[in-house]
């Protein structure tokens, strides 16, 4: 008889439920939250297990990883779906949320999360690190201009061209003469100093990853993406054949409209932002580059261009966004480059 298994991970300790087949319970415990502990703990109670379910979290994709390499039938699911089972029970408890998870996995009505592999997310560490430096200096920036505006001292924008080093000589004179705010300014000169370094190291790492990646290459050939939103892409979807269509990129990415309907009442709202804003925001600005600075045409642009004359430019922008996910993902499952001409299209 199969058995099936739910895990409620906790830090420290893990809940666990097997099931038979039937629905009869057939083990409740605990173990460590260590992949070697759990599996000891299922394989004295119980053979022929069929599944084991755990909800996404923290340690979610550790266990899954580490399991699955043990040959363990692990499945994750979303949380957010498994919430709602969960809830239904009037008292909430680990040893409860792991029978729950147990009947889910018996009854087959979850939906499973996809673990990204290892190599995806270092490269989402790598982006998310260059992403956090930016914001840490942007921060101190404008925690300089509003300090200077105290005393009546405007700093002015950061002209195009100009570079961070420049930046940090006006404000050294400018705070000159006032020991004050010359002992302030000099910490946050220092600081911006040493994170902006850093940045451009990061910065040159990922320009580097994007050069050796065939399939990096060939993402940067659509109008608008660079480095950044290829690698950043890439991380995102980690497989894109796991995806049955192209298209349905546009709802994992939370840039398709909602629906409502319920008898008479049917309507389509704004888009759902499931999913990374993160990456969302990357394909808003490529998109917004291809309507407003690539100057050479296309079909995907002379498309965007209409769109933006009937629904005007956010509109536009928001659909450009989502045209380019499904163009990236279509890119990299067929192998191709970018086509600026109709004639350059694969039949």
């Amino acid at each position: 008889m199969k058995r099936y298994v739910g895990l409620d991970v906790s830090q420290d300790s893990c809940a666990i439920c097997i099931l038979e087949e039937d629905g009869t319970l057939l083990f409740e415990g605990a173990s460590e939250t260590d992949p070697d502990a759990i599996l000891e703990t299922i394989s004295d109670q119980a053979d022929a297990v069929e599944r084991i379910v755990h909800e996404s979290g923290p340690l979610s994709i550790w266990l899954s990883r580490e399991l699955g390499k043990r040959g363990a039938p692990v499945v994750c699911i979303d949380a957010r779906a498994a919430h709602k089972a969960l809830s239904a029970r009037m008292n909430k408890s680990d040893r409860s949320d792991a029978e729950a998870l147990a009947q889910l996995a018996r009854t087959g009505w979850y939906r499973e999360v996809h673990i990204k592999s290892a190599e995806s997310d270092r490269l989402r560490l790598l982006l998310s690190a260059r992403e956090r430096l930016i914001r840490i200096r942007m921060d101190i920036e404008g925690q300089a201009r509003g300090i200077l505006k105290t005393f009546g001292r405007r700093l002015g924008p950061i002209r195009a061209g100009q570079n961070r080093r420049d930046f940090r000589d006006r404000l050294a004179e400018i705070v000159s003469g006032d020991p004050i705010l010359e002992v302030v300014f000099a910490s946050l000169i220092a600081v911006h100093e040493v994170v902006c370094h850093e940045a451009s190291d990061l910065d040159a790492e990922i320009q580097l990853i994007a050069k050796e990646s065939p399939l990096a290459r060939r993402l940067t050939s659509v109008p608008g993406v660079g480095p950044i939103v290829a690698l950043s892409f890439i991380a995102a979807i980690d497989d894109a054949t796991r995806f049955r269509r192209a298209v349905d990129v546009g709802a994992y990415l939370g840039l398709t409209p909602r629906r409502y309907q319920s008898g008479d009442t049917d309507w389509s709202g704004r888009i759902s932002k499931r999913g990374g804003s993160g990456m969302r925001k990357l394909l808003y600005e490529a998109a917004n580059i291809l309507i407003q600075r690539v100057a050479r045409f296309s079909p995907l642009k002379a498309w965007a261009m209409r769109l933006v004359q009937r629904k005007g430019l956010k509109k536009a922008t928001v659909a450009t966004a989502r045209k380019l996910a499904v163009i990236l993902t279509r890119l990299w499952r067929d192998g191709t480059t970018f086509a600026w001409t109709k004639e350059a299209l694969p039949t």
